[in-house]
């Protein structure tokens, strides 16, 4: 069983915040900090230290800017240590507000305390549900921390005021750090509030994947892979007893591998009939489920054998593509970006009425009067805001004539930068998909620019332009020989024969030159609403009225789903 033996917290500047330490004589905040600064960046999450005494494991984590580091001298579990430090973050987050600033933790410090307390227990992890620990710990407040700040009483009387009557263990219960209501009971559920009320019941689903495409220059997919999580929102009251149905093409068992849940889900109910997630929800927003989906399928590999032909190669359903086209123009300092937009994710409204539903708002008009979402469905998913970064190489000094050819969007970049950054907006994506014909093609747009390097001197062009002498082929003869005139005429170059030898060979050389400054490779990033790579889709969300307590008869909640397909530089094409 892993061991906390302390827990450190520094700020963005490495100044100590927290110390607080729950077994033993771990190495103190002042000796521990050097050692982890000395490795160098990127630093490892676990890092052995055999300097200390005794040696020690250094688990870290970095969050908004904090750094949080525990030591452990004894044999742990690593995930279990790392995975602590994540649940700290998160329920200081639940507590203190997010972002999580060193100013929030410095002044609810009597909080931060008592949370941590109740999270390790002479070592070893306790509790760590947010819902769990707001039954023990009272949240910071501002209008209790006004009103004691007056003189009026607040909520949680002080245990340190003075009280007339004479003290008895039984007319008087013992001071406790968190809240004294007297009607306040455990809750049976460990990851769940006791005596939860809401005036409105709500449940909201949002399914959040992340695409990570790589594609070679012929545009064959090499590896597609899309991270999903599903975040559940849980706004009920009593404790609900929950049966959500996912559903995809091919499956949920074929298409699913690697998933992760929250340990409110029934494991054997999954296990039985893949899809189906029973469970009763902690209260507010937490992450249900996490999955990896591999967009290629298992036949991904067979695709490379020599037999494949380009009708069994797979097919990707990606919004939007990117390709690099380098060494265009005269002496190949040219470069070309060209963008490839998916038809289907015009976020056209398939409506005969576009006027009507316009009204209704959140539809407007592109040119040619084709009517397109600025929001996107998942009946007409739209693409949101896209980015390209065109990473360059270091010998590059700078990038001149950049300019969008064909399309739209601001290409930014600045001698010096290490990428060219290519913006289209929202509305921009919906004029160019406006301007689809149709014929399954899309929407294209351009990025041309030349690149500059070192500066390459041409010694013979330099001599040619100064009017230096011209240069001739060597031979060997004979003073004796007759014919010396003769052959040594015929061996002799002409100035314009030389000249356009001499340039040849400089254009050459500019072209080979120019050539390492290419750039290599463009990434892409959107964000798409109302579609999943995966397919992956709610099918149902219910209520087990027979095991929920406490929901009151006939009360149905409101229920809401939401799907998000989100490119962090995901989309990668390589030249």
């Amino acid at each position: 069983m892993s061991t906390i033996e302390a827990l450190y917290i520094f700020d963005e500047q490495n100044t100590p915040i927290l110390e607080h330490t729950y077994i033993g004589r771990p190495p103190a905040s002042s000796t521990l900090l050097p050692l982890y600064l000395s490795h160098p960046s990127p630093r490892p999450s676990l890092i052995y230290l055999p300097n200390t005494n005794p040696p020690t494991l250094l688990y870290s984590l970095t969050q908004d800017q904090l750094l949080f580091l525990c030591p452990c001298a004894s044999d742990t579990e690593p995930l279990q240590v790392l995975e602590f430090l994540h649940r700290v973050a998160d329920v200081l987050e639940d507590f203190l507000g997010s972002p999580l600033l060193a100013g929030k933790i410095e002044n609810h410090y009597d909080v931060v305390a008592q949370l941590l307390s109740e999270m390790v227990d002479g070592g070893v992890i306790a509790c760590t549900e947010p819902n769990a620990l707001r039954d023990v710990v009272e949240a910071p407040n501002f209008m209790k921390s006004l009103l004691g700040g007056v003189g009026l009483p607040s909520a949680t009387p002080s245990s340190l005021a003075p009280s007339a009557t004479p003290f008895s263990l039984n007319a008087r219960p013992s001071p406790r750090l968190g809240p004294t209501s007297a009607t306040q009971t455990t809750s049976p559920v460990p990851w769940r509030r006791a005596n939860v009320r809401h005036t409105s019941n709500e449940m909201y689903v949002d399914i959040v994947e992340t695409l990570e495409v790589t594609l070679s220059p012929s545009g064959r997919p090499l590896s597609a892979i899309a991270n999903g999580t599903i975040a559940f929102t849980a706004k009920v009251s009593g404790v609900p007893d929950l049966l959500l149905h996912l559903a995809c093409p091919g499956g949920v068992d074929n298409a699913v591998s690697l998933p992760v849940f929250h340990p409110c889900v029934r494991l054997n109910r999954w296990k039985e009939r893949p899809g189906e997630l029973s469970f009763v929800p902690p209260d507010g927003r937490f992450v249900l489920a996490g999955y990896e989906v591999d967009l290629l399928g298992s036949a991904a590999l067979d695709s490379f054998s020599t037999a494949t032909t380009a009708k069994s190669l797979p097919k990707l359903n990606v919004p939007a593509t990117v390709s690099v086209h380098p060494s265009l123009g005269p002496i190949g300092s040219d470069f070309e970006v060209r963008l490839q937009l998916n038809p289907r994710f015009t976020g056209k409204s398939a409506s005969p009425h576009p006027s009507t539903m316009a009204a209704k708002g959140g539809l407007g008009r592109g040119l040619g009067g084709a009517p397109f979402s600025s929001s996107g469905t998942t009946a007409a998913p739209a693409i949101e805001d896209m980015v390209i970064h065109i990473p360059l190489p270091s010998s590059v000094r700078n990038v001149t004539d950049l300019r969008v050819l064909r399309g739209t969007g601001d290409a930014a970049y600045a001698p010096g930068d290490q990428y060219i950054e290519w913006r289209i907006s929202s509305r921009e994506i919906g004029i160019l998909m406006s301007q689809d014909r149709g014929g399954g093609i899309g929407a294209t747009a351009t990025l041309r620019g030349t690149v500059v390097g070192q500066d390459v001197e041409d010694e013979s062009s330099d001599a040619l332009d100064s009017g230096g002498p011209v240069s001739f082929s060597t031979s060997t003869y004979d003073y004796d020989d007759d014919q010396t005139t003769t052959t040594t005429t015929s061996h002799i170059t002409t100035p314009s024969q030389s000249t356009k030898q001499q340039n040849a060979d400089a254009d050459s050389k500019r072209i080979k030159s120019n050539k390492v400054l290419m750039p290599s490779c463009a990434t892409v990033s959107f964000s798409v609403k109302g579609w999943l790579p995966s397919g992956i889709k709610v099918e149902s969300l219910n209520v087990d009225q027979k095991r929920s307590k406490g929901l009151g008869s006939g009360v149905t909640p409101y229920k809401g789903v939401k799907y998000l397909c989100v490119s962090r530089r995901g989309v990668e094409c390589r030249c």
